[in-house]
Parts: structure tokens; sequence; C-alpha cells
């Protein structure tokens, strides 16, 4: 027998910037008493909104406006990382704050490895090759690995970590991963490591010939992967960040750099963001960068209203929501 909802779900405002028919979609998944879409930017509707709105849904994190609203109760925000949000003041408020991971996971996955493909195979110098039509000159390049048989450490096990662990297998790597908490080891991570086990990273650093990012911004993981930790590291390993930029001591990652204690790094994120012009990682060879952006799933808004839909159905019986803001998410270091 289906459980009864504990309690309706009032007015919803959305400042989603989709199609009227993925708007339509989702008003019609959450099943609200009132749905109210507006622009963003059109601030004085949004304002009026939040007079009465239970729950928001919006493309940014929260700011203080919604701290205000009186009768808030739930915000959603359509995307993965919830940094800015995790502030003391929005734990204080006791606001349910959840995100959309997990909705471009498959695309993550493949952008890291876009990164692990393009340093093993030393993409930048084959492009140098090919833009001075020369067909062969790549010092020692007979000599380089393929990703096959090497070890392959994913630091951060949610929904793109999993993804990326399990490519990793698929590539025929062996495959190490890290979490926070305790859990069940996915079937496609030969050796898990867990902070609330009291593992550190050191481990899988030292056994790692590819090492991928994919743990949010917290005070916990605020420079995570620093000087001492990149020097557990193998002169051979690459580093591929497609978590936040300030979970590299991006200082000592240019300094490792340099010194040939890592091979090469693979950047979707930095400090600051947009780069700037003086930084020496445009220029550094072993370097790949993008600019925080990867091209989307087919299916992602879709699978943005799966992960709002469900969390609605949990609201209205008072279950745990998905991608939840925990306080141990709290970010103070920003």
């Amino acid at each position: 027998m289906t459980e009864p909802d504990q309690h309706t779900i009032g007015t919803v405002l959305s400042t989603l910037l989709w199609s009227d028919e993925e708007i339509g979609r989702l008003r019609d998944a959450i099943g609200a008493e009132e749905f109210i879409h507006v622009h963003p930017r059109e601030f004085d509707r949004v304002a009026e909104a939040l007079e009465r709105a239970e729950v928001a849904i919006l493309p940014i994190d929260l700011d203080d406006r919604f701290l205000e609203a009186p009768n808030l109760r739930w915000v959603h925000c359509d995307h993965s990382g919830l940094t800015k949000s995790a502030r003391p003041e929005v734990f204080a408020r006791g606001l349910i704050v959840t995100g959309s991971a997990g909705r471009s996971a498959p695309a993550l996955a493949q952008h890291a490895f876009y990164f692990a493909l393009g340093l093993a195979f030393d993409a930048r110098g084959l492009h140098r090759m090919q833009e001075e039509h020369v067909w062969q000159g790549l010092p020692d390049y007979q000599n380089r690995l393929a990703l096959s048989g090497q070890t392959l450490g994913v630091i951060g096990l949610g929904h793109t970590g999993t993804a990326m662990a399990a490519l990793g297998k698929a590539f025929g790597m062996r495959v190490l991963g890290y979490r926070r908490s305790k859990g069940e080891t996915p079937p496609s991570v030969d050796r898990m490591f867990s902070a609330d086990h009291g593992d550190s990273v050191d481990e899988l650093l030292a056994e790692s010939d590819v090492v991928m990012l994919a743990v949010p911004l917290s005070d916990e993981t605020h420079h995570l992967i620093s000087a001492s930790q990149l020097a557990q590291m193998r002169p051979n390993a690459t580093l591929i960040n497609m978590a936040r930029g300030p979970v590299v001591d991006q200082d000592a990652l240019i300094d490792a750099l340099r010194r040939g204690e890592i091979a090469g790094a693979g950047l979707d994120v930095t400090t600051p963001e947009p780069l700037p012009d003086e930084s020496p990682l445009w220029d550094m060879p072993n370097v790949l960068i993008t600019p925080h952006i990867t091209p989307k799933l087919a299916d992602r808004t879709q699978r943005s209203i799966d992960i709002i839909a469900e969390n609605a159905r949990r609201y209205r019986r008072g279950e745990p929501m998905l991608n939840a803001m925990t306080p141990r998410d709290l970010y103070t270091q920003g």
C-alpha cells in the first residue's frame, strides 16, 4: 500500500531559463497548487512571488532574498555544486537546499577522459605537429603508455566519480576510489578508501597514474590537494580537476609541474575563474585547460526534471531528499 502524502505543495516559484515546453513538463511533474515562472531578472515579480512561495527552483545558488522569504521551506538549485549556497546563514535559516548533481555525470566523466587521453597521447604536441605539417618528431613518443593497465584514482565517489570509475574500468584500468563517507563500493572500484574510516588520500595518490577529482568544494575539501599531497604522486602521474578550483592549491600545482614532480594536469576549473592571462598554466606544455564548460547530454533537462520531481514526492512525504545540502558541506573559505 502506498504511504499517503504528509502535505501538499503550495506555491512554487521557478526562475529557470528553460523553454516553455520544458517549464510545462516541470509544472506537471511537481503538481503544486500554484506554479509561478518568471525570468530571474524580473526582480519585482520574483520579490512578489517570494511573499508566498513555499518552494523555489533556481538556475543559480540562492541569495539573501530567499533567506528573507517568510514561507520558503525548500530551494532547489539546478546545478551540481552548492558551494555558494553552503553558507552559515543558510543553515541557520533551516532551509532544505537541494541540487541537480548527477544530471551531467556521464558528460563530466567523458570530459575527464578527454583530459586523460589528451595527456597520455600528448594532444598538444600532436596538434602542433599537424599545424606544422610534420609527420614525426615528438621525442620518445614510442615509449608513452596508453591508459589500459594503468591505475586510476578517483577522489569523490558521487555521481560523477562513479561514472569516472566505470569509464576507467572500461579502459582496462585498475581503479581506486576515495570518498568522504562510508558506503558500498561501486562494482567498478577495485579498492576503496574513506575519510570516515580514517583513510587519507595519500595512499591513493601514491598508487595512481591518473588522479581525477570529483569532490564538492567545502571547508573539508578546500586545498585537499596541496604541496604535501602532490609530493605523494608519481612523477609520471597526471592530475585532472573536474571539481572546483580551490580543491587544489594552484600555486603548489604550478610548482609541482615546473619541478617535474608530476607529469601533467587537466583543468576544467581554476582559481580564479576566468584564469588570468598572466597565469603560467596557459603556456605549460603538459597542461590542458577548458573554461569550466562541458558539452551537455541530450536529455539533461529531463534528468533535472526527474530529480526535482522525485524530490517533490519525497518532500510531500517528509522523506530524505536527493542531493540535499548538509552542514558538512559548509564552505567559509571563499
